[in-house]
């Protein structure tokens, strides 16, 4: 791993937020930063009413220190905020972890932290406003965004200036759901591998274990080409599960996400999601959501981005649900 990869390796391991952190200590191999961001819109976004809102304001502090050999060692600890309702409860943990780079050995770290399943599954989780829904569905005991109590290892090798292979390993232990205590995780493993040349990069990743005596698995593929914000962006992810989610079910996601910055600093997208599921029991999947989002943001500093966003529902099999279309406009701070 050369020099260039273990930087954004350690970086990777913020999902982006760390770009606008802001270092107040550098000295004999040391670091400290403050990152994070404050957002704020008005719509329809998680009621059927128009409300003033929030969408995932963090706070965060991270560490590196330069411990010789090669390797560096880096921590991070990462907080939601909640700041527009009163209560004891303005902050909640989203990452915890210590980790340590080597630069041919590759990457390892202990904590909640983001999974390689992340990694490959997340490619088209960029959008502010709506974006993949599915991803975060008990993503904390199935490690499939952020994962509780999680060892990952990764490794990338880089093949001349536009050509990469990346591994990423991860292992949680045995532990009982502790929010509604419904289900007894067994210790599992994800496994994910992608390639990248040319500014396209194609992966998969693996995610198995039992949930209360249940084999629950996940296979996902995803495609992408490009950065999102400058120019052209694609990516493409599919999923198909067992038992992955409540209840013993069969699974497809599917994510498609088009996005165009002008360089200007406005950057538009367009997305699709559609889950659908079936008892194991059952012959026939049933839509349990599908919908599709037309967004806009627009960079008015680096550290100041407004955005908005019409997200439709497209609707499913459920005859008791109703279509619930949402909107948000409002703007992000980066601390």
């Amino acid at each position: 791993m050369n020099t260039k990869l273990l930087v954004a390796t350690i970086a990777a391991t913020a999902c982006g937020t760390n770009a606008f952190a802001a270092e107040i200590y550098n000295s004999e191999g040391s670091t400290i930063s403050l990152g994070g961001y404050v957002d704020v819109g008005i719509g329809e976004y998680s009621s059927d009413e128009v409300e003033v809102h929030q969408v995932s304001p963090r706070l965060n502090v991270s560490g590196t220190q330069d411990v010789g050999n090669g390797i560096t060692v880096d921590a991070k600890g990462e907080w939601a905020l909640k700041y527009l309702d009163g209560g004891d409860t303005s902050f909640t943990t989203r990452l915890g972890y210590i980790g340590m780079t080597h630069e041919q050995a590759g990457r390892l770290a202990l904590g909640t932290q983001w999974s390689p399943y992340y990694d490959v599954a997340g490619v088209a989780d960029m959008p502010i406003a709506f974006a993949n829904d599915f991803l975060y569905v008990n993503h904390g005991n199935l490690a499939t965004g952020r994962g509780d109590k999680m060892v990952t290892y990764r490794k990338g090798f880089a093949f001349g200036e536009d050509m990469s292979l990346d591994f990423g390993l991860g292992w949680q232990g045995k532990h009982t759901e502790t929010v509604t205590n419904v289900g007894v995780y067994d210790a599992r493993g994800q496994v994910a591998v992608s390639f990248s040349m040319m500014g396209a990069s194609l992966g998969y990743v693996y995610n198995g274990g039992e949930v209360s005596n249940v084999d629950a698995e996940s296979h996902v593929v995803s495609l992408k080409y490009g950065s999102y914000g400058d120019g052209i962006y694609a990516a493409l992810v599919y999923g198909d599960n067992e038992n992955f989610y409540a209840g013993n079910y069969e699974s497809e996601q599917s994510e498609a996400l088009l996005a165009y910055g002008l360089g200007n600093g406005l950057n538009l997208s367009v997305n699709y999601e559609n889950v659908e599921a079936k008892a194991l029991s059952s012959s026939s999947k049933q839509t349990q959501f599908s919908q599709s989002a037309l967004q806009a943001e627009y960079n008015f500093t680096p550290k100041l981005v407004g955005f908005a966003g019409y997200q439709i529902d497209l609707g499913d099999d459920d005859p008791s649900t109703e279509d619930d279309d949402k909107w948000t406009i409002g703007a992000r701070y980066f601390l």
